[in-house]
């Protein structure tokens, strides 16, 4: 049975530091991912045909209705900048050199977005709607990790 905390200043506590190492494992889509953009260049995303919804990075199963998926659909290598910010300020509190941009982008052919860094765009201001291209580690330094993506860069006008 639970009981509620009627005082929460009265609650035991023990303080100090619990360490925890951890592996993560990206799984059998998110490996397929992983292998596919380390040796291809390729970014593999998975469609649910009974949603019409395509996710990046790959799925095995639909988030929204269950469904098997295949880590198949191979998306991008441009997408549109969806939304974005620039941080100053490091995860431990410290003033950064230059400053880092992170955006969501919407890759050609995805419904949901890939949070990954945007680089510098030099003087011109981002906007949201941007359309930007994926920048990618060279083949043989790519080791199967999401930084063999280097980040999004603006991507060059098509001249008519």
């Amino acid at each position: 049975m639970r009981e509620k905390v009627a005082r929460p200043d009265e609650v035991r506590r023990w303080p100090g530091d619990f360490p925890v190492a951890h592996r993560y494992t990206p799984g059998l889509a998110g490996d397929a991912f992983l292998t596919a953009l380390r040796d291809r260049g390729a970014i593999l995303g998975s469609r649910c045909e009974r949603c019409a919804y395509t996710y990046v990075p790959a799925r095995l199963f639909c988030e929204r209705c269950f469904a098997e998926l295949d880590a198949g659909v191979e998306l991008g290598p441009e997408g549109t900048l969806v939304s974005f910010t620039i941080g100053f300020v490091g995860l431990e509190g410290e003033p950064l050199d230059r400053p880092v941009t992170l955006g969501l982008v919407r890759l050609d052919g995805a419904d949901a977005v890939l949070l990954h860094h945007v680089l510098d765009p030099g003087d011109e201001p981002l906007e949201i709607g941007e359309r930007v291209a994926v920048v990618l580690r060279a083949p043989e330094e790519r080791t199967g990790s999401i930084l063999d993506i280097l980040g999004f860069a603006v991507a060059e006008a098509e001249s008519d």
